[in-house]
């Protein structure tokens, strides 16, 4: 049994997942010379669901102190730079406390849906006649 409203909630923790990760990248190279941070497009349910091509991509090493970096499955949803209205002498895009600041939000939202998720689930058992 596929139920859309588990559907929708599964896509969403996985976007916000996916959104942690891109986020913690910016927040490990705050202080890389030439790094511009990246972020995901809002998610949207309708966009998601449509079945959209869910290929990955992977970044390039191209030195050897190069640290090979994989956002999982960022490419599907729409990963893209941030413009940066700060950057630094040695062109770093990234803002610290802006970062965290979306990291906490994420994190909140991600908690919400989750919330959500087990209700849902606990409102179906209820309707089977099983105990929540």
């Amino acid at each position: 049994m596929n139920l859309p409203i588990f559907s929708a909630l599964g896509e969403k923790m996985r976007w916000h997942q996916t959104r942690q990760g891109l986020l913690a990248e910016n927040v490990a190279n705050a202080e890389t010379p030439g790094y511009r941070g990246r972020d995901l497009k809002v998610f949207d349910v309708e966009a998601q669901s449509s079945g959209v091509s869910r290929t990955g991509v992977s970044t390039a090493v191209t030195q050897p102190r190069h640290i090979p970096v994989n956002a999982g499955g960022a490419s599907a949803f729409g990963a893209q730079r941030i413009n940066s209205f700060e950057i630094t002498p040695s062109g770093n895009g990234v803002t610290l406390e802006d970062e965290m600041m979306k990291v906490t939000t994420n994190q909140m939202d991600y908690q919400a849906a989750t919330t959500l998720y087990q209700k849902s689930v606990r409102i179906l058992r209820t309707a089977l006649g099983r105990q929540a």
